[in-house]
């Protein structure tokens, strides 16, 4: 196993028992991180969205494979099952993760899912029907950010 695939190993073990901690030990502190609903993070931004994330109870399930890394760079696929609180709807979130890796830690950490899939699951017919739609995709990110600053400004109060 390279130590790309040992550090992304780490990375998802960790997010598999909810250890937001032990997550952010694996990323540069500078890190850079994008996804289709929080689109670009960077450093204290990418750390709270973890902490926002894993630190409320919920009944998430992870799983990762094909973990892949040599030379600087590194992918798997991860999938989270858990259900969405807002909508009570249940969540299966196939994702494809590719990594920039520098000094043994991640730099550059991105997932790409389908924002149109989760938002099918995750709100239902009108996610079905209308997730597609950049409206609707706009406000999905948009309660994602919010949520993420009213996290970071509660932390910081």
């Amino acid at each position: 196993m390279t130590t790309e695939q040992q550090l992304i190993t780490t990375f998802y073990s960790k997010f598999q028992q909810r250890d937001w901690k032990g997550m952010l030990e694996c990323y540069n502190e500078e890190v850079f991180f994008y996804d289709p609903v929080f689109e670009s993070l960077e450093g204290r931004k990418v750390r709270a969205m973890w902490e926002m994330l894993l630190s409320v109870p919920g009944d998430l399930q992870l799983t990762f494979d094909h973990v892949e890394g040599a030379e600087g760079y590194g992918s798997c696929e991860w999938t989270a099952t858990y259900t969405f609180t807002p909508t009570g709807r249940k969540v299966i979130n196939k994702v494809k993760a590719h990594f920039f890796i520098t000094d043994g830690r991640i730099a550059e950490h991105h997932d790409d899912f389908s924002l149109w899939r989760w938002c099918a699951q995750a709100l239902g017919i009108r996610g079905m029907v209308l997730g597609w739609t950049s409206k609707v995709q706009q406000l999905v990110k948009w309660k994602a950010r919010t949520n993420l600053e009213k996290f970071m400004q509660a932390k910081n109060s």
